[in-house]
C-alpha cells in the first residue's frame, strides 16, 4: 500500500509516523511512473518488439534510439538495449507491477539468450538492478560490464538512513553461477542474495580528467531470507568516516575497486573509472551519492536463477 505524499518546500517530502522522523522521496522514488520503451529486435533472431520500462515520466520513448534519462529521472535500470555484431537484441530484468494504486519495481535474476546460427551464440546471466546514475546504450559487447555505465549523481547532504519497502524471493540453490556468454559456466560458492548499497562520496577530477573519490558513508545489506510479503518502511543506518574497525564492518563494505570500480562521466564527456582513494572524516559533506538495488550480490553475470527483489517508496531519513 502506498504511503501518504505531503508538499514541502522545493520538494517531495514524506513524513513517517511509524519512526517520526523527517524523510525525503528521492525523485521518482515511488516507482509510480514508468517510461515505456518499444524496441525491435533483429529480423535474424525474430524482429520482435519487445516492451522495456525505465523509471521516469510517464511517457513513450522513440523505437530502436539508445535512452537517456528523461523528465530530470535520475535512476537507471538494467534493462537496456544492445547492438551486437550488428544484431539489436534487448535485455529486461527490471518490471514494473502493480502495488495498491500505484506500481513498485520487481528485480529479477535470469538467463539472457541470443542465438544466430553461424554468427553469435550467447547466454549470460543477467541480475535486476536499479540504480541512480545512467546506462551507455547501446551496449556492445559483455566486456567491462560496469564501463558501460555511469553511477552516482550529485549530493550534498548527509541522511543519517535510507528507508523503502521491500519484498524478498530467493532461488533457494545453495550456490550461485558464473554465465559470460563466452566462456563454461561456473560454480561460484555460497548463496545468492539481494543487495542495497548506498555510499556516499566526495568526489573531484584533476586536469587529465581523472575521477578521485573518498568515501563519507557507507551502507551495504544483504538480504539472506525471503520474506513474507511486504516489508514497509524499513530502515538501514549510513555510517559515516572509516568504519573499518567497527563491529558490524564486512570485507564487501571497503573501499571500492577492481571488477566493482564504479564509472562516471568527466567534465571532458568520457566516462571514467571513479578511483576512491580512501576514507574521508566522519563530518565531511558529500558531493555524490551512489545506490542501487540488485537481485544477485555477486556483480556481474554472477547470481541463481530465480532470485528476485521488489522495492518501493525510496527515501532518505534526516
Amino acid at each position: 500500500m502506498k504511503m501518504k505524499k505531503w508538499a514541502g518546500a522545493g520538494a517531495a517530502v514524506w513524513l513517517s509516523v511509524a519512526v517520526n522522523a523527517q524523510t525525503e522521496l528521492l525523485k521518482y522514488g515511488d516507482f509510480d511512473k514508468w517510461v515505456v520503451r518499444n524496441v525491435k529486435e533483429s529480423g535474424i533472431i525474430g524482429g520482435n518488439t519487445k516492451i522495456l520500462h525505465e523509471i521516469g515520466p510517464s511517457i513513450n520513448w522513440k523505437q530502436n534510439e539508445p535512452y537517456q534519462n528523461a523528465g530530470g529521472s535520475p535512476w537507471a535500470t538494467s534493462n537496456v538495449m544492445a547492438k551486437v555484431c550488428g544484431i539489436t537484441k534487448t535485455n529486461t530484468s527490471v518490471y514494473r507491477e502493480k502495488r495498491g494504486d500505484g506500481y513498485c519495481a520487481r528485480l529479477e535474476t535470469h538467463i539472457e539468450k541470443c542465438v544466430v546460427l553461424g554468427v553469435v551464440n550467447i547466454k549470460v546471466l543477467a541480475a535486476g538492478s536499479v540504480w541512480l546514475g545512467s546506462v551507455l546504450e547501446p551496449i556492445t559487447s559483455t566486456s567491462n560490464p560496469m564501463g558501460k555505465l555511469s553511477a552516482g549523481v550529485p549530493f550534498t547532504k548527509r541522511p543519517k538512513a535510507l528507508m523503502f519497502d521491500y519484498k524478498v524471493k530467493l532461488s533457494g540453490k545453495p550456490d550461485r553461477i558464473r554465465e559470460t556468454g563466452f566462456s563454461r559456466v561456473k560454480k561460484v560458492e555460497g548463496m545468492d542474495m539481494p543487495d542495497v548499497i548506498c555510499v556516499l562520496q566526495k568526489r573531484w577530477e584533476d586536469a587529465d580528467g581523472t575521477i578521485y573519490a573518498k568515501r563519507v558513508g557507507t551502507l551495504v545489506h544483504r538480504f539472506g531470507k525471503s520474506t513474507d510479503g511486504w516489508v514497509n518502511g524499513a530502515q538501514f543506518t549510513i555510517h559515516y568516516g572509516d568504519i573499518t574497525h567497527q563491529p558490524f564492518y564486512k570485507s564487501y563494505m571497503g573501499l571500492i575497486g577492481g571488477d566493482d570500480t564504479k564509472y562516471c562521466v568527466n567534465s571532458k564527456g568520457k566516462n571514467v573509472p571513479v578511483k576512491e582513494v580512501g576514507w574521508a572524516s566522519e563530518d565531511e559533506v558529500p558531493t555524490h551519492m551512489c545506490l542501487q538495488f540488485d537481485s544477485s550480490h555477486g556483480g556481474a553475470y554472477v547470481g541463481s536463477i530465480g532470485n528476485t527483489f521488489w522495492i518501493d517508496n525510496v527515501r532518505v531519513v534526516y
